[in-house]
């Protein structure tokens, strides 16, 4: 065995391999920049910061491809999974996490972990002997970066960003309600803020004479959909945040019994409501400007930000032909990558490239077969996308899209994803007995 497993990075795969070992009798030395040093977009000296959203997606395992994913993780004994349970707070069908208590209880299950090391250190080249786990995320130091693209070329790269955190005390419920959408107001997992049409197309005209914040390179088409700032969508048409974040649909205004004309939602940060989220409102905008325009939506005109919306670039491998699987390179199989970097996208995706990372290093210091999760798996599928050849590879979040087909044609789609979902945990846990 090892005297250690090198994992690099202290974000969700980091952190999520680290314990996996860990919990399978290997020694690791987890080596991150923190707290001495951040990236951008960090401020937390905890690893498995959340950076971008408090939701981890929906938790609907038979209706949803990432719930699906999050059951396969919990069933292979996920570190970062269970923490989110641990702390989760009120959204819906949604699994959304107080961020600081999740991150501070993943940090806490690694230090106090005797058979991980921390280490606060930038590293600037690959380990060259053992086994290496690279998980530093998109973010990571030029240093290293520039190391990393000697061996697989030039990396691409797309624009992500964070929406806005807000105090909960400054929201004026005066101009707001309580309710989740299509459900009864009062539950209390969302605040609602609703907007007139003539309060709608101001706010859109002020958001889109609104001054960015200048960042180097950036281009449109490099804006992963997932996290398109809300001033880029506004600019596809006067109505697109009308159909996207700012949909009212099934949000009954108590006050008038009636849909509002378009309707800015703020989801919990933690349990005690002390911060909120503005839902889907990924923004580019100086921070002046985020202040100067938000303030147009009614229950925002008083708001106090704890934290303003950020944009950063982030570089991914071209996965296809450098990784296998199992995120192992191929040209040196002692080395794995995880996390955002090798090209999955989202916070359960990243923590779950990890846990395969883990589990193939842990199969082979055992001496076991290697593990295949094939394409029937949510989480298999998402490893194979990864290294399967691809003229136009881009970052790829959990769907349904790249699970293999179902044997039979089944036309209902919610009885074709129970299906799916049914097939999938059964081979996880077939896996799980051998592991």
């Amino acid at each position: 065995m090892p005297d250690s497993v090198k994992i690099v990075g202290g974000g969700l795969a980091g952190c999520e391999a680290a314990l996996y070992l860990a919990s399978h009798g290997i020694k690791v030395t987890l080596y991150d920049i923190k707290p001495g040093a951040f990236t951008p977009c960090h401020h937390s000296g905890n690893y498995a910061e959340l950076v971008c959203s408090n939701s981890l997606k929906s938790n609907d395992v038979y209706g949803n491809a990432c719930g699906l994913l999050k059951e396969e993780m919990r069933l292979l004994g996920s570190a970062v999974i269970a923490a989110a349970d641990r702390t989760s707070v009120p959204a819906g069908n949604a699994l959304a996490v107080d961020r600081e208590a999740f991150s501070s209880q993943i940090t806490l299950a690694v230090k106090s972990s005797p058979l991980i090391t921390c280490v606060e250190e930038e590293i600037s080249a690959i380990p060259p002997e053992g086994f290496v786990v690279i998980a530093t995320g998109p973010l990571t130091t030029p240093s290293l970066a520039g190391e990393i693209e000697k061996i697989t070329g030039v990396c691409p790269y797309f624009f992500d960003a964070a929406a806005p955190i807000v105090s909960g005390e400054s929201i004026d419920m005066d101009t707001a309600f309580v309710a989740d959408r299509y459900g009864e107001a009062g539950k209390g997992d969302y605040i609602n803020c609703p907007l007139n049409k003539e309060e709608y197309q101001n706010f859109i005209k002020e958001l889109l004479g609104a001054k960015r914040a200048e960042l180097h390179e950036f281009e449109n088409d490099k804006v992963f959909d997932g996290c398109m700032p809300v001033e880029v969508m506004a600019a596809r048409g006067e109505d697109t945040l009308r159909f996207g974040p700012m949909k009212p649909a099934g949000l009954t205004d108590p006050r008038t019994g009636r849909w509002p004309y378009a309707c800015v939602q703020l989801r919990k940060e933690n349990t005690a409501g002390l911060a909120y989220n503005i839902v889907g409102f990924q923004t580019n905008l100086t921070f002046g400007e985020q202040k100067r325009v938000f303030s147009l939506i009614p229950a925002l005109k008083n708001a106090e930000y704890y934290r303003y919306g950020v944009m950063h670039r982030n570089m991914y491998l071209n996965s296809p032909g450098l990784l296998s699987a199992d995120f192992s390179l191929k040209s040196d199989p002692r080395v794995y990558f995880a996390g955002q970097i090798t090209g999955v996208e989202g916070y359960v995706e990243s923590a779950a490239s990890g846990l395969i990372a883990a589990i193939a290093i842990t199969e082979r210091i055992k001496g076991k077969p290697p593990v295949s999760f094939g394409t029937s798996t949510v989480i298999g599928a998402l490893s194979e996308y990864v290294a399967t050849q691809n003229a136009n590879f881009q970052p790829m979040n959990s769907n349904y899209g790249i699970l293999a087909p179902l044997d039979v044609n089944i036309r209902d789609k919610a009885v074709k994803k129970r299906k799916l979902a049914e097939r999938s945990l059964n081979i996880i846990k077939e896996i799980k007995e051998r592991l």
